[in-house]
């Protein structure tokens, strides 16, 4: 078995968290030499050091193979018998689809309320067998989109079921956020609110990826005219492999789940990260670009490579994590970030030094020499959640589309709940902004406030 594995359980979820999820199933395929049935064709033994990370290893009819340690669910069976009869058909083991009939029709209450109710004990059976082949269990990567019923709603609910079950555990979420330029459906501000909610207390780390930004990168830097699913997916993927690369590969300076976390979240409500990747250029341009570690460095921090639509200028870096992968001195990728840093200081918050982690791996991404990828925590992203909640209040002031969630026995309660729990978010978010080292009035605020506490009590 390979050394040493942390191992990390996927759960996707609704259509978009299959479709990413099984896009992000072929990257690893390639990355470790594993053919689509899951038997190894490479030739470089890292490939197989650490493949127990996301493969449970079985033999059968004298034949090694590799399953992916992967559960796929959805409201509807439609994506899983599409994902069933594809090229990964016979990857996934078949006890780990669990799928409802009704689907949840972009509705966030079926999800968490009714369907939703009704599948999660088979589910939670099917994640606990998962869960106890495996020797030291990191936690579990959620895929779900924040816009449908079944990403949203089923997924909050499963999240909020795994923290109760396996508190101890990472729970990581890639989360695809709706965007207004690329609407799917009118109720999406509702989904995505009542999910944010939800993952505010439940996720220990949410990767946010939005279809807007998804949309300018394929067509500004990888110029294609009208860009599908497929080529909004691979970005996604290209970026869970690149965020799980140090625990799959072993490298300088290495890190895993856990370790991230540690680095990137200050404090617990604030851990929603913004994503980039890098390098991303066309096919045609890629023969006649190099690519030097500054180059990529300043790729990583440029709003045109972050898989989110907000504009870091606005806000200041909390923290950062970079991620190298390919032949890369770890002495040239300090300078860089370092270099990087006190170029664009007034972007950073002072008040934690030394704020961007590096983190180094030899084998690069498969047909590439050298990528990159980062994960942001910048209080920029409350654009983000500003945008979804003025969406959100103009439709919720006036009750609009309330009787589909109200008549699946939802309390209205909730939605302000969420509405007032995300514009605290959005207040933390800036009083981190706006705090600097010498505010003296900043550090004594805790202390007045205890002072006045005691006079009224």
């Amino acid at each position: 078995m390979s050394l040493n594995s942390r191992e990390i359980i996927n759960l996707q979820v609704g259509q978009a968290g299959n479709q990413v999820g099984e896009t992000f199933w072929k990257m690893l395929l390639a990355e470790h030499g594993l053919d689509y049935d899951g038997a190894y064709k490479g030739s470089d033994p890292l490939q197989l050091q650490r493949v127990g990370v996301y493969f449970s290893e079985i033999e059968s009819q004298g034949v090694q193979r590799y399953v992916p340690r992967s559960t796929q669910i959805d409201l509807e069976a439609g994506v899983c018998n599409r994902l069933r009869s594809g090229p990964l058909g016979g990857l996934f083991r078949p006890d780990t689809f669990v799928t409802g009939d009704s689907g949840a029709g972009n509705n966030w209450a079926k999800g968490f309320y009714t369907e939703g109710a009704e599948l999660v004990d088979p589910l939670l059976d099917t994640i606990r067998r998962q869960a106890e082949t495996c020797d030291s269990l990191q936690g579990f990567q959620l895929i779900h989109s924040l816009g449908g019923g079944s990403g949203s709603g089923m997924g909050s609910l499963l999240l909020s079921k795994l923290r109760e079950e396996y508190p101890d555990r990472m729970l990581a979420t890639f989360s695809i956020l709706p965007s207004p330029k690329v609407s799917e459906t009118v109720v999406e501000p509702y989904n995505a609110m009542l999910s944010v909610h939800q993952l505010l207390d439940a996720s220990d780390l949410t990767i946010c990826i939005d279809n807007e930004a998804l949309y300018n990168i394929t067509s500004g830097s990888l110029k294609i005219k009208s860009p599908t699913f497929t080529d909004l997916n691979e970005l996604i993927a290209k970026v869970m492999c690149g965020v799980s690369t140090s625990l799959r590969f072993p490298g300088q300076l290495n890190g895993d789940l856990r370790k991230l976390g540690m680095n990137l979240i200050p404090f617990p409500r604030l851990h929603f990260l913004m994503p980039s990747y890098a390098p991303i250029n066309s096919s045609a341009a890629q023969a006649y670009q190099g690519v030097s570690i500054p180059e990529l460095t300043q790729a990583l921090f440029d709003r045109k490579n972050l898989l989110v639509a907000c504009d870091p200028r606005f806000g200041r870096y909390l923290t950062a994590a970079t991620i190298f992968r390919g032949n890369v001195s770890s002495r040239e990728a300090e300078v860089a970030v370092h270099d990087l840093q006190k170029r664009n200081s007034t972007h950073f918050v002072e008040w934690i030094p030394d704020n961007v982690s590096v983190c180094l791996v030899s084998t690069p991404p498969v047909g590439q020499k050298m990528a990159a990828t980062a994960l942001s925590n910048s209080t920029a992203i409350q654009e983000l959640f500003q945008r979804t909640l003025q969406t959100f209040s103009l439709m919720y002031k006036r009750g609009a589309f309330l009787h589909w969630y109200t008549g699946e026995g939802m309390d209205p309660m909730e939605f302000s709940e969420a509405e007032s729990n995300t514009q605290d978010l959005i207040a933390e978010y800036q009083q981190y902004q706006e705090a600097s080292v010498d505010d003296e009035e900043y550090e004594e605020e805790p202390a007045a406030d205890l002072a006045q506490e005691d006079e009224e009590q």
